[in-house]
């Protein structure tokens, strides 16, 4: 996209262009109703909805274009635009109108809104047409977006409706391929990335109306029997839903309606990642589109009801993915990993990360309905902040912070966004719904907390996102943000912290300084925090440097530092200020961060001004510090040569312009020649070397602010210090090696460089000093040699710039009429009116013109006569070939000729560079000529052959032939005006001498290569620096540093805001925008051809430096240039050709490079004169023996396999959307010929193609490996088509390769050939026509479709007990029709299809050709290589690819049209088998027998038995007695194949054969029993819920639980799991039917898994046998028991149902029949397997979501076994599932269950044994910790008293010396450890509260007075609580210490040893 594209949408998003579902655009200003023509205009009625906050055009300083003007070119675009997509002239002729129309939105233009529909219609249609080239089909999805990027330009349903059904179709190719028929391998498929962002752009338009619609089309699909259907619907949803309010007559349109079947389908997929991504995006999406509707009902839980909120929270929670305890994850990979396709479907998470679809949730669902109640959004946002609040901590890192610093900032981003839009009515909401005050006041204390920890966070990314939303926060309430702000900040400032907390704070006070001014009572601290701010300017620590400067900087551009107490009695300096600030930091420090500081009620207006007066008196010291400070800095900068880019000292260099242009421009007169003079006493008496960019930048600020001034003082001192240095040092007087300046010269090219810096872009005062600037340039040009020569001619390069250029010379912060009438307290952080700025420009005089032309011209005639003489024969200075003088004149003349020419690119006239006379009347005429001449004159090339066959070949490539629409940018200069002509002919002679020194330096010192580096770097600027100065990148860098400077001021909802200068900024950008935008590429004149082709002669150059930049040099040039490209590729191709022949490496490689590795390659591959000379040529390369060579010809492979594509022949489009942009005058006769034209066109080069392919497929025969590997790679492309199939000599070529005695050719070949069977497949599917199969028009024989009985209670069971039938009338395929609902019909295929495919002539004759060679020598040739030994072990596995490629051997055997007969296939299948010892015998068994099989899919019943026949009873022999370890896989595998998803009917006797399995108790073939479980297991996986035959399976492994081999317990297990979890299905019988069942069930749907009377009762009689069996295992026995062995088959069986998504249909049997029994098992020590599985499976328990209400049982049962249970480690587990549970259900557990869990832990903390004692302890500080602040605060306080008064009223007794202890006395000590734990847990619960909660120091001082004493246990655990805290608050003790009285610190002293708490 153009340069000015992005800095549209730079500017017009901060946030990224693609995260478009939220348009980042942000509200507008005050002037939002009602202003009429903002730029001058009343157009934007009709254009926008909002008007430009900008006024672009009218800023500008020259008279600008009307709008008919743009219009005129706007409408001229469309005709074209419209002609070339009619034509069928995609690339390049709509490419090239996009781009245009694209450059044309890029300048700020605003299309007609009627037409954007119409073009927003023709893209989408565009970006989705069947046939159209997915590269160029990129291009328009891109355009689409760019007219769609921002909400406010079409309102969805109002201007535009869009249709889901062409996307969806796209998305189907990818995500549901069983739908789309056969997948067609040769045709490249679209990008899925492109597809799934047209998606986010697209929903916003789709019609609501169509919900149902969609529903009927895509849920059908759900399925969990399969999951990845599950997961595939859920993604489609999510991408193409709907989601703006319906209609309100439509009940089903409502969300309420559908909402209940989301739960439930949410419900169906437990434990799955994805889809609580998936469902929270599509809730999101929902909650902010619903928000405007008036008739959507809105509660205190936004639209949802209080079921759905609290689901949502508890998935909220479960997504942060906060470790709780020992728990696992709550999500199981498994079922993601189901996902398959669906990964597809997936937003980019970088882009739209999980946090900001939660925020958005939770923002949008917000409304003043949530204040009063106790449970709301609101206040379930607070608990869940309050829950996580601890991770915010720094000291508490890990895998969540960023998510979590993700999630604060978005939550505060787009609170600010709705607050602020709501306010400008940009966002319609209703006013009950709308954001008020204390809603904002209670949103920002919640975040408040958290904000604080989190911007000390130790990651930089969380960090930065803490401060973000410190700034919205602050934005918000400055009241409630500052003071705690400052509390922080002023300790840290005074140095009294560790100094990463400096930094944050250094980084806080930037963020907020604009805030912190702009608010009344804060702006008095302003001028302290910069005081305190300088120490932080420090060349030891230049982070921190660089952040105060960062934050100088944002200050200087919100304040004028201007002494406001002059003219005011009474206030003297600055001490009022001192005092009021000393008193208010005290004041902080006394009470703390929760400090409040009320500004406005407590400071009288009088006071406030009168501080902050005063404190303006300090301003002269400040700048005299913060200069000293610099200058100091500077001195200790290391040495530039080593600074390495991105360093911290390129930084500090690059930030120091920033902050200083602010601030010189904000100083008074006064503080401003204070500065300057001593900036430039330093400057004169100083020479600091590195610091040389550094100062001249600070000189750059220091002139742009006051020009006059500063030039008066600067100019005459640098002119006397140069002058002096060089006549006097000798200075620059002899040439010098290396890049280093030498000492001597030091000084001059210091002044150099402040000279230089100090006369650009500071306006015409310049003028003043014209003739002392003048003379010392010719001065120095005459004495200087060696490096400083480069510095001269940059500074006259930058006179230049300074001279010719259009620019703002403004850089103050008022405008001029308030700096006039004198600055007040007021102007602190004043915003500019964006709309009334009034802008100085500088504009080129007549006499700087003059001036500069007269300089280029003595300094150009001086580099071309030196030029000129040194390659003369009269040089002056001799080429001895060892003195570099000679080199070194030459270059620094071409370094000069560069710079100046450069220099005045502006002056440049497009035209004159081309030879063209005429303006504009020239293009027109071109313009309404026929656009076909251009076409092909701009490409007869230099053989003059113009319009023959050659001419055809030719595609226009140089699209930019066609005109470019030109704006007024402010050019000056008349063709008749003498300056205009002199600088014209001055670049042509330089031209010429340029190419005379090419020719040269080429004949005589062909090595030279620093003379060739300038040369080119030279050639480079002559070609591209034509209107603008191109080389010097400056739109990108003006662009770029804009963005980093508003930054700060970005505020979401509220439209450029910023400081005045930025805005001045903005304007200047634009009109380089312009000045980009006129310089189009132009014609070519004879002068740039010979330039071109020396470039072209380099390029191929021995020398790799030179080969390299006259690459650059060309690549530049071409993309300037019309028409150059086909110029320069004959003579690069010669040079290619010829040095093949001579094995010239260097020349080799500069051909490649150039042709492939550029913009060359493209247009070679559409010219086809070009590209068979290039293929034959890259071909003949692979086989050079050089590795760089082969390096490049590798990487280029795809680029020339491209070439080979077929062009498009056919695109299907709406021609009624196409047509609604037909211009008014006729243009069919222009349409008919181009189309006409493009025919012929395309005829020719197939014609070509064809020609070539027959060529290449001879090579391929004759050649070595290596370039028949490339060769065959190219064929391919080239020779398969849709109409002809492919020539005889290539299906020979392809069919005998594939038997290749070379494993890499065989692979080529082998992938080539199942492409031509699958073409010839396709070609009779579709019915011969391309038309067809572009529209996936596609006719199976067999296939039908079924009519479902839905009204039939009973057709499911009997479609399901169908299955277990052997013969069926017809087979389905399909594992999900009728698994959630039932569709009017389903797809399936006839048991025995009538008739075949019937195929047309050439797809027979291929098929003949391909049977007479595939005899049985060429299948025996195959299965020989099958059986081979594979090279690597990752290849040692059944491979698909071997068995795709027999498929269609087979198909075509079968149909009896090879040579082989299938008795041959028998033989050979004999041969390889031999005796299966061998793995490899098996390996390729499996992939033939699995092939024939698979090809005899839709084959008539006599061919599928005879096969049958001949394979099963080998299959049923191998599977029963050949099967090792070494080769079950393959077998598996082969099962895979043969059935998935296929109905299991199809392979029957197999199928039966593995059902009809029994345990065989007697056999001790271990492995033979589990590999054949393991074969049912995938035959169970993959006939899904369609197998029907598990009863006596099931019955017979539950009977033999205890079997003694572990593989066949392990395989048991698995395989029952997978047996029940296929059991389950729904089969509603419509759409409608579901939706009003789940909506009459709750609002969160049916509760999905509720386990049948027959799995219940067998889940109690296993459980109970194993109770039977633990009561006859003798404890402590060693050996195996059935215990141990059925404990360990049931624990893997319940693993597998627990990890995957049906995981809740065994809840009911948590409480009564599991926990106890995994309790007891994990009691058995004797085998630690059994121990590790059973506590595995028991960490899953409390993972497993329970709906509200459920989880009553399974909760008391924990306390239960806690509370009674007889063995103490049974008491200690369930300990970690209470934590857990507790805090995964948050917001679903009831107040009694808490209540409940918080008795029973401090009953526990009184248990007999001492480690669960200590659980407990832990567990209840973890569950204080996260619970929400109003349930805290009561179990606090009654743990608090509940466990003092325990600790008091049981006093130690005294014990007798040498008694034993009584049992009283053990009670006591009990109940006193108890006490001390459970104080303990309060204390621990809030490690990082700081300062600590007021009850704390109590509770510390019981613990140290009263238990710390005490002997044994009771004293140890009281000394670690107290030890601990201190550990834990090492970095905000100086708050902490605060809270706790003098007597309660002495009582802590005395307990430890070393005094702690000091």
């Amino acid at each position: 996209m153009s340069t000015s594209q992005k800095v549209g949408e730079l500017l017009a998003s901060v946030g990224d262009s693609s995260n478009n579902e939220v348009s980042r655009a942000s509200s507008p200003g005050a002037s939002w109703h009602g202003t009429d023509g903002l730029n001058g205009r009343g157009l934007d009625k009709q254009t926008r909805y909002r008007p430009r906050t900008f006024p672009y055009f009218r800023y500008l300083p020259y008279d600008v274009e009307d709008d008919s003007e743009r219009l005129r070119s706007f409408d001229e675009i469309l005709k074209h635009l419209y002609i070339a997509v009619e034509a069928g002239d995609f690339a390049p002729g709509a490419v090239h109108w996009t781009r245009e129309l694209r450059s044309w939105l890029g300048l700020k233009f605003d299309p007609p809104r009627a037409t954007r529909v119409k073009l927003v219609k023709l893209y989408y249609e565009l970006s989705l047409a069947p046939g159209i080239d997915p590269s160029v089909a990129e291009r328009f999805s891109s355009m689409f977006m760019v007219l769609t990027k921002r909400k406010h330009y079409l309102r969805p349903g109002h201007d535009l409706v869009l249709d889901w059904r062409p996307l969806y179709k796209e998305l189907k190719v990818f995500v549901l391929p069983q739908e789309s028929g056969m997948v067609h391998t040769t045709n490249v498929k679209r990008n899925i990335r492109t597809l799934t962002k047209l998606c986010t752009f697209a929903q916003l338009y789709f019609d609501p109306k169509e919900i149902p619609a969609m529903f009927e089309e895509i849920l059908p699909h759900f399925s969990t029997s399969f999951s990845e259907g599950a997961h595939v619907v859920a993604g489609l949803l999510n991408l193409l839903l709907p989601t703006a309010p319906a209609p309100s007559e439509d009940e089903t349109l409502q969300p309420q309606y559908y909402l209940p079947t989301f739960f439930h389908l949410w419900s169906l997929l437990n434990r799955s990642k994805n889809f609580d991504i998936y469902f929270l995006d599509i809730f999101s999406r929902l909650a902010r589109d619903s928000l405007p509707s008036r008739h959507v009902s809105f509660s205190e839980y936004g639209i949802f009801t209080k079921d759905q909120s609290s689901l949502i929270f508890t998935a909220i929670l479960r997504l942060l993915e906060i470790p709780v305890g020992q728990a696992t994850s709550p999500y199981s990979v498994t079922v993601d990993l189901c996902g398959g396709l669906a990964l597809l479907l997936d937003r980019d998470q970088k882009k739209h990360p999980i946090a900001h679809q939660i925020a958005r949730w939770i923002v949008m669902s917000l409304s003043p309905a949530c204040l009063d109640k106790s449970d709301s959004i609101l206040a379930n946002l607070e608990s869940l902040i309050q829950a996580v609040e601890t991770f915010f901590h720094p000291s508490n890192n890990g895998a969540w912070t960023k998510t979590l610093a993700q999630l604060v900032y978005y939550l505060a981003d787009f609170f600010v966004m709705r607050w602020n839009r709501e306010r400008s009515g940009e966002m319609d909401v209703p006013a009950e719904k709308r954001l008020n005050d204390a809603l904002k006041k209670r949103f920002v204390l919640c975040l408040r907390d958290v904000i604080f920890m989190g911007i000390y966070a130790k990651s930089g990314t969380a960090m930065n996102f803490s401060l973000s939303t410190l700034q919205s926060l602050a934005f918000l309430e400055p009241g409630l943000i500052l003071p705690g702000a400052l509390q922080r900040i002023y300790p840290s400032m005074q140095g009294l912290v560790e100094v990463h907390r400096t930094t944050s704070s250094l980084r806080s006070l930037q963020i907020l300084s604009r805030t912190m001014v702009r608010t009344r009572g804060f702006r008095c601290h302003v001028t302290t925090m910069l005081g305190l701010a300088l120490p932080g300017i420090d060349a030891n620590d230049l982070e921190k440097t660089l952040h105060t400067l960062s934050y100088i900087q944002s200050v200087c551009y919100n304040i004028p530092f201007h002494d406001l107490t002059k003219g005011h009695k009474g206030i003297s300096g600055s001490s009022v200020a001192v005092e009021w600030v000393t008193s208010e930091v005290d004041r902080m420090e006394r009470e703390g961060t929760n400090v409040e500081l009320d500004y406005e009620g407590g400071l009288s207006d009088e006071d406030e001004k009168m501080i902050l007066r005063s404190s303006t008196a300090g301003f002269g010291e400040f700048l005299m510090s913060l200069l000293g400070r610099i200058f100091t800095l500077l001195e200790n900068l290391p040495d530039a040569s080593r600074i390495r880019s991105g360093s911290p000292e390129e930084n500090v260099v690059n930030t120091l312009p920033a902050t200083f242009t602010p601030l010189l421009a904000s100083l008074a007169p006064d503080l401003y020649d204070m500065a300057l003079n001593k900036i430039t006493d330093f400057i004169g008496n100083r020479v600091i070397h590195q610091a040389r960019d550094a100062m001249a930048f600070i000189c750059n600020a220091l002139c742009k602010v006051n020009p006059e001034k500063a030039l008066k003082v600067l100019v005459p001192m640098l002119v006397r210090n140069i002058r002096t240095e060089i006549d006097e040092n000798g200075a620059a007087s002899t040439r010098n090696t290396g890049s280093d300046v030498l000492p001597r010269d030091r000084g001059l090219v210091w002044s150099v460089s402040m000279l230089s810096m100090s006369v650009v872009h500071v306006g015409d005062a310049v003028l003043n000093h014209k003739q002392e600037l003048f003379d010392i340039a010719v001065y120095m040009q005459t004495k200087c040699k060696g490096i400083p020569t480069v510095h001269v001619s940059n500074y006259i390069h930058h006179l230049l710039l300074n001279l010719t250029l259009t620019y703002t010379v403004d850089y103050s912060l008022f405008e001029p009429d308030v700096i006039a009438r004198g600055l007040e307290t007021g102007d602190w952080g004043r915003s500019p009116n964006s709309a009334e700025l009034n802008i100085k420009w500088h504009i080129p005089q007549k006499e700087e013109v003059e001036f500069a032309v007269e300089l280029f011209k003595s300094q150009a005639e001086s580099a071309l006569s030196h030029l000129a003489s040194l390659t003369g024969d009269s040089s002056s200075i001799k080429r001895d070939g060892s003195g570099k003088e000679w080199s070194d004149e030459v270059s620094r003349n071409l370094v000069l000729l560069r710079l100046i020419l450069s220099g005045v690119a502006t002056l440049f006239d497009q035209n004159a560079a081309s030879n063209k006379s005429g303006n504009a009347g020239d293009v027109e005429s071109t313009l309404n000529g026929d656009m076909e001449m251009i076409d092909i004159n701009a490409e007869i090339d230099e053989h003059g052959e113009g319009q023959d066959a050659d001419g055809l070949l030719v595609d226009s490539e140089d699209e930019s032939a066609k005109p470019t629409f030109q704006y007024p940018a402010g050019y000056f200069l008349q063709e008749e005006d003498p300056l205009y002509s002199t600088i014209h002919e001055l670049r042509k002679r330089a031209g010429e001498v340029l190419h005379v020194v090419h020719k040269f330096l080429t004949e005589k010192q062909e090595d030279d290569v620093a003379c060739f580096t300038s040369l080119y770097t030279a050639y480079r600027s002559w070609f591209i620096d034509v209107g603008v100065e191109r080389s010097a990148h400056v739109l990108d860098r003006l662009t770029r540093l804009l963005a980093a400077d508003i930054h700060p001021y970005k505020i979401s909802g509220i439209r450029k805001d910023y400081p005045r200068p930025i805005l001045l900024r903005r304007a200047n950008l634009y009109h380089v925008q312009r000045l980009r935008h006129n310089a189009a590429p132009r014609p070519k004149s004879d002068l740039d051809d010979k330039l071109l082709l020396d470039l072209a002669e380099s390029s191929v150059s021995l020398y790799t430096e030179i080969r390299r930049n006259a690459q650059a040099a060309g690549e530049a040039a071409v993309k300037v240039l019309i028409g150059a490209r086909p110029l320069i590729i004959p003579p690069l191709l010669d040079v290619f050709e010829k040095a093949l022949k001579t094995n010239d490496f260097p020349r080799i490689k500069g051909a490649m490079f150039s042709l492939l590795y550029g913009s060359l390659a493209k247009t070679i591959g559409r010219n086809w004169k070009f590209t068979p000379r290039l293929i034959r040529a890259y071909i003949a390369a692979s086989t050079v023996d050089k590795p760089s060579v082969q390096k490049l010809a590798t990487g280029a492979t795809y680029q020339v396999m491209d070439y080979g594509r077929p062009l498009e022949r056919m695109v299907i489009l709406d021609a009624d959307v196409v047509r609604t942009l037909a211009p008014a005058d006729a243009t069919e006769s222009i349409i008919a010929k181009r189309k006409e034209m493009i025919k012929t066109k395309r005829a020719h080069i197939e014609g070509r193609k064809a020609k070539l392919a027959s060529e290449l497929v001879e090579l391929a025969r004759k050649s070595h490996w290596k370039k028949a590997s490339r060769t065959a790679a190219i064929v391919v492309n080239l020779g398969l088509r849709f109409d002809t199939i492919a020539s005889e000599g290539m299906v020979e070529l392809v069919a005998t390769g594939t038997i290749d005695p070379h494993p890499n050719l065989r692979g080529l070949y082998s992938g080539a050939l199942v492409a031509l069977f699958t073409l010839v497949d396709m070609r009779a599917i579709c019915n011969h026509s391309y038309e067809n199969y572009l529209l996936e028009k596609q006719d199976f024989p067999a296939k039908v479709e079924v009519p479902v009985r839905q009204e039939d209670s009973q057709w499911t069971t009997n479609f399901l007990e169908s299955f277990a039938q052997p013969d069926a009338e017809y087979y389905v395929d399909h594992d999900h029709p009728g698994w959630l609902v039932w569709g009017n019909t389903m797809p399936a295929y006839r048991s025995n299809p009538k008739r075949a495919l019937d195929r047309d002539e050439s797809e027979q004759k291929v098929r003949a050709q391909l049977g007479n060679i595939l005899d049985r020598k060429w299948f025996s040739t195959f299965f020989g290589y099958l059986k081979q030994e594979p090279r690597d072990s990752g290849a040692d596995r059944f491979r698909m690819s071997s068995a795709m490629m027999l498929m269609y051997a087979f198909e075509l055997l079968l149909d009896d049209m090879t040579v082989a007969s299938f008795e041959d296939i028998k033989a050979e299948v004999k041969i390889v088998y031999g005796d299966g010892t061998d793995k490899d015998q098996h390996r390729a068994t499996a992939e033939i027998f699995g092939a024939l099989l698979a090809s005899s899919v839709d084959e008539p019943l006599d061919r599928r038995n005879k096969i049958w026949e001949y394979t099963f009873p080998l299959v049923r022999d191998i599977l029963s007695d050949g099967l090792t370890p070494e080769n079950s896989s393959y077998w598996k595998t082969f099962l895979h194949l043969v059935l998935h998803g296929k109905d299991p009917r199809r392979s029957w006797p197999l199928v039966d054969w593995l059902a009809s399995f029994r345990l065989d108790m007697n056999s001790n073939a271990a492995f033979k029993e589990s590999s054949k479980i393991k074969l049912l297991q995938q035959c169970v996986v993959d006939a899904g819920w369609h197998f029907q035959m598990e009863k006596p399976i099931v019955s017979d492994f539950l009977a033999h639980l205890d079997h003694p081999y572990k593989g066949v317990r392990e395989a048991m297990g698995q395989t029952l799991a997978s047996i029940y979890r296929t059991r389950y299905h729904e089969s509603f019988k419509d759409i409608p039917a579901l939706m009003e069942s789940q909506k009459a069930a709750s609002s969160i749907g049916i509760r999905p898994y509720q386990p049948t009377e027959d799995f219940s009762a067998t889940i109690r009689d296993t459980f109970a046998r194993l109770e039977q069996w633990r009561q006859e295992r003798t404890p402590g026995q060693q050996t195996p028991s059935s215990y141990t062995s059925g404990s360990k088959t049931v624990l893997l069986w319940l693993d597998g149902t627990l990890s995957s998504e049906e995981c809740t249909q065994l809840l009911a049997f948590f409480p009564d029949v599991f926990i106890e029994q995994l309790l007891h098992m994990m009691d058995v020590k004797e085998d630690p397997e059994l121990q590790s599985l059973a506590y595995h499976v028991f960490r899953h328990l409390p993972n497993i979501p329970h709906r509200a209400g459920e989880d009553h049982e399974f909760i008391s049962s924990l306390i239960r076994i806690g509370r009674t249970s007889q063995y103490w480690h049974q008491r200690l587990r369930v300990l970690i599932n209470m934590q857990v549970i507790y805090f995964r259900r948050l917001f679903l557990i009831s107040s009694g269950e808490q209540q409940a869990l918080f008795d029973c832990l401090s009953a526990m903390l009184k248990d007999a044994q001492l480690e669960v004692r200590l659980g407990a302890s832990t567990t209840l500080s973890g569950m204080i910790r996260c619970s929400p602040v109003a349930l805290r605060t009561g179990i606090v306080e009654n743990l608090k008293e509940k466990f003092t008064s325990m600790l008091r009223s049981s006093p130690l007794p005294k014990r007798v010396r040498n008694s034993t202890p009584t049992p009283e006395h053990g009670k006591v000590i009990l109940t006193r450890h108890a006490a001390v734990l459970g104080l303990g847990a309060l204390v621990q619960a809030f490690p990082y509260m700081s300062p600590p909660p007021t009850w704390l120091p109590e509770v510390l001082a019981t613990l140290a007075v009263k238990a710390a004493a005490d002997p044994g246990m009771v004293g140890k655990s009281a000394k670690t609580i107290l030890s601990d805290f201190k550990k834990t608050r090492q970095d905000t003790w100086h708050v902490d210490v605060k809270i706790f009285s003098p007597e309660q610190l002495e009582d802590l002293e005395g307990v430890l040893w070393k005094s702690y708490f000091a």
